[in-house]
Formats: structure tokens, sequence, C-alpha cells
């Protein structure tokens, strides 16, 4: 059997160890490393945020309408980065079952729960031939009543895995570079990653975010180039919306970029 044809089959392995479907996967990591967009998303000792581009292609659009950030439950929310009717497929999927879950069990999912339940349908779409993978990367912040902010990151393959911080979109490799890079500066971030992330207060989280995205992008972004999501369980949060899903408004947004102007 010649090397092509087994891109006629969708169970076969070819010789390389490769399958003709996972090309179509291939691609779809693709999509969203040519999206254009750069997310990032950190989490400390009660605190998670997600901070990502927001570009507004043309003058006539209604930049209010224009976002890469979902509520999905009241306290987990995502950045979806690549294709974005993709992206809004998925989360009306995740919200539906998340809401199935609630009605099931009478109490929210867990962010882990939906991660890995978003996950095993992602997996799905990469073994049946009439689907494909979804163009998209999510990454899924929300609180746990039981170990506080989580950071999650699925792909189209179907994989998924809890971040400290992590990265998705065109700069991903340079932003997770210098992620590493500030872990390592904390003290015992060599050691453990986890007891130097629970020691990040709500504003050192948020600066995080900022600086990183603004150092791999090497941009100095304004209030309306930049969506900032956030769930805090903080005294510093304001107390309606402790422990809930929100984005940023552009007067917060600001005031965040003011602070790590003045401090840089």
């Amino acid at each position: 059997m010649s090397r092509t044809s087994y891109d006629r089959y969708l169970t076969v392995f070819s010789p390389e160890g490769r399958l003709y479907q996972r090309s179509f996967t291939e691609y779809a990591f693709k999509a969203i490393s040519g999206s254009g967009h750069t997310a990032i998303s950190v989490r400390g000792k009660d605190t998670a945020i997600v901070i990502t581009q927001k570009k507004v292609p043309d003058k006539l659009l209604d930049a209010s309408t224009i976002t890469h950030l979902f509520s999905i439950t009241p306290s987990i929310g995502c950045v979806m980065t690549g294709l974005l009717a993709d992206a809004r497929a998925q989360v009306a999927r995740a919200r539906a079952e998340a809401a199935e879950f609630r009605y099931k069990y009478g109490y929210e999912i867990t962010p882990d729960a939906l991660a890995r339940r978003l996950a095993n349908i992602n997996q799905v779409y990469t073994q049946r031939a009439a689907m494909r993978p979804l163009g998209i990367s999510m990454i899924l912040i929300g609180l746990d009543a039981e170990t506080g902010p989580q950071v999650f990151k699925l792909d189209p393959a179907g994989y998924f895995v809890g971040f400290h911080a992590t990265a998705a979109g065109q700069k991903q490799q340079e932003a997770m570079n210098f992620l590493e890079k500030k872990w390592k500066k904390f003290e015992g971030g060599a050691e453990d990653a986890a007891k130097a992330g629970k020691r990040l207060g709500r504003s050192e989280v948020i600066e995080i975010g900022i600086e990183a995205i603004s150092t791999v992008l090497q941009t100095d972004f304004k209030s309306g180039e930049v969506e900032i999501g956030i769930v805090s369980e903080s005294p510093d949060e304001p107390e309606k919306t402790r422990g809930k899903w929100r984005v940023f408004s552009e007067s917060e947004v600001e005031q965040h970029l003011l602070a790590y102007g003045e401090k840089d």
C-alpha cells in the first residue's frame, strides 16, 4: 500500500503514526495561531483573569458587539481564540451542558467538570467523518468551592489541562516563555509553581496579565484595545461581583493600564 493511500481511511495509521483525521486537527491549530489574536490567563490565590486583544477591523462596526470573552455560568467565563463563529458554537454548547448539569444535580457545574465535558465533545469531533474539529482554543476560568480559582485550556484535539498561567493564539509560545520566566522569579517559583501562585493577590494577577500581553506584543495598549475578564473572591473585588465572572469596563481597564504604566 502506498503512503498516500493511507489518506483514504479515517481509522488506519500510516507508517509515520499519523491518521488522516489528524491532519484536520493540525489545520484547526493553524486556524488558532493564524487568527491574529493572543489571549493570556493568570491565576493567583483568590483571583483568575483572562486578557486578550480587542480588534475592530472596520470603523463602521459597533465595537461593543465585538468580544472574545463569554460568560458560561455566574462564576465561570472564558476567552476564545480562533474562528469566532466556531467559538460562539462551543460557548452555546458549554452553556447548555452547564444548564443541564444544574438541572440534573441542583448546583452549578465546577470548572474542571465543564472543561472535561467540553474536551470529550471536542475529541468526538476528531473521529467522526461527518464532523470537523472546531478551529478554536478555549481558556476557561472559574471558582471552585474547594480549590479556589481555576484555569483550564482546551484544544481542538480534545486535550485539556489546568494551568497557573497560560496563553493561546498567535504569540502563544512567546507568552508562555515570558510567563515561565516570570514564575521562576517568584520566591520558590522554580521549585513549586503552585506555592508561588498562591502568593499572588488580585492586583498582582491583573498586573502580570497586562505586563505579559504588553511585553509579548510590544504594544502600549489603550483601554479600548484589550479585554479583561475576571473571577475573584478577593476582598478588593466589589462585594456585588465577588465570586462572579465579569468583564472589566473600559474605565476599569484604563485604571489598571495606568497603574501598570506608572509602575513600569
